[in-house]
C-alpha cells in the first residue's frame, strides 16, 4: 500500500514522503492515527504542488532573512548599566533588552527577542558578540557593549 505521510514517523519517513507499507499497517495504524493518507494520483499531484509552494516560500524567507541580516551587520548596541566595583551588573541585559534597543535603530522590520541567541543574560561589563538567527541558514552577530553608568 502506498501512503503519503502527514507527519514524520520513526523508522518510516518524514512528512510529505510517499512510502510503501504493508496493507494492515497502513489501514489499521497510520491512517486511523492521522499519520498518513492514500497516495492516489490526485493526492500525489497535490503534494507536489504543495512542495513547490513550500520551496518557493522557503527561498523567499531565506532572501528576506539575508536582507535583514545586512541591516544588522556591524550593529553595535551600547548599554549604560549600574555595576559594582568588580564589574558585575546590579541587573542584567537580556534578550528582550537587546531586541528592544535594536528596534530603536532605524530597521525596517521588528526584531523579535526569540531570534536573539543569548544563552544567559549578560551580568558583567564588557563587549560580547551575540548571534541573531533570522533563518535556519542566516545568522548575524551584533556587538553588545555593556558600560558602567556614569554618576
Amino acid at each position: 500500500m502506498k501512503l503519503i505521510l502527514k507527519k514524520a514517523v520513526e523508522n518510516l519517513g518524514e512528512a510529505g514522503e510517499v512510502v510503501q507499507v504493508k496493507d494492515g499497517f497502513g489501514r489499521n495504524y497510520l491512517i486511523p492515527q492521522g499519520l498518513a493518507y492514500a497516495a492516489s494520483e490526485g493526492n500525489i499531484a497535490r503534494l507536489e504542488v504543495e512542495q513547490l509552494h513550500a520551496q518557493e516560500r522557503s527561498r523567499r524567507d531565506f532572501l528576506e532573512a539575508g536582507r535583514r541580516a545586512s541591516q544588522l551587520e556591524g550593529l553595535s548596541i551600547v548599554f549604560q548599566e549600574r555595576a559594582g566595583e568588580d564589574g558585575k551588573l546590579f541587573g542584567s541585559v537580556t534578550k528582550a533588552h537587546i531586541a528592544e534597543r535594536a528596534n530603536e535603530v532605524d530597521l525596517d522590520f521588528v526584531l523579535d527577542r526569540k531570534l536573539v541567541m543569548l544563552e544567559e543574560p549578560l551580568k558583567t561589563l564588557g563587549v560580547t558578540n551575540v548571534p541573531v538567527q533570522l533563518h535556519a541558514d542566516v545568522v548575524v552577530e551584533i556587538e553588545i557593549r555593556v558600560e558602567r553608568e556614569e554618576g
